[in-house]
C-alpha cells in the first residue's frame, strides 16, 4: 500500500512539473511533441528522485519516536538494574553493621594482657687496634747509640 502511495504521489509530482514547464514554454512559443515527450521524461525521472527525498524526510521525522520509545526502554532497564544492585547494598552494609556488633561483644570480653620480654643487647665484639702490627719498645740502634754518647 505504501507503493502505491508513493507512486501516485510521484505522478501527481511529475504531472505538476510538466504543467509549469509546458505552461513557461507556451509564453516562449509553440512547444513541439518531441520536446513534450522529453519534459514528460524528464519530469517522471524528476519526480522519482523527489519522491525519494521525501520519503527520507517523512522516515526521519518517525524515527525520533522510535529512538525515544527504545531511549525509554534502555532507561526503564538501567533504573530496574539500579534498584537490584541498591538493594543488594543495602543488604552487605546491613551484614556487615551485624558483623562488626558481633565482633565488638567480642572484643569487649577481657582478654589475658600478654607481656613481651625484652631481649638483652647482643654483646659486642673485643675492639681490635687499628694496626695489625705490633710497635716495638725500643731498638737496638737506638741502645748503641746512646751507649756511645756517654
Amino acid at each position: 500500500m505504501a507503493n502505491k502511495t508513493a507512486k501516485t504521489k510521484q505522478k501527481s509530482l511529475a504531472a505538476d512539473i510538466v504543467s509549469s514547464i509546458e505552461a513557461k514554454l507556451t509564453d516562449a512559443g509553440e512547444a513541439t511533441k518531441k520536446m513534450k515527450k522529453s519534459i514528460e521524461k524528464s519530469a517522471d525521472k524528476l519526480a522519482k528522485k523527489l519522491a525519494k527525498l521525501i520519503d527520507k524526510n517523512e522516515k526521519k521525522k518517525k524515527e525520533p519516536t522510535k529512538n525515544a520509545e527504545k531511549k525509554t526502554k534502555k532507561d526503564l532497564a538501567k533504573a530496574k538494574k539500579n534498584a537490584e544492585k541498591a538493594a543488594k547494598n543495602a543488604k552487605r552494609a546491613a551484614n556487615k553493621i551485624a558483623d562488626t556488633a558481633a565482633d565488638a561483644i567480642v572484643a569487649a570480653a577481657p582478654k589475658p594482657a600478654r607481656t613481651y620480654r625484652k631481649q638483652a643487647p647482643a654483646p659486642k665484639p673485643a675492639t681490635t687496634s687499628r694496626r695489625s702490627s705490633p710497635k716495638p719498645a725500643s731498638t737496638p740502634a737506638n741502645t748503641e747509640l746512646s751507649a756511645d754518647n756517654e
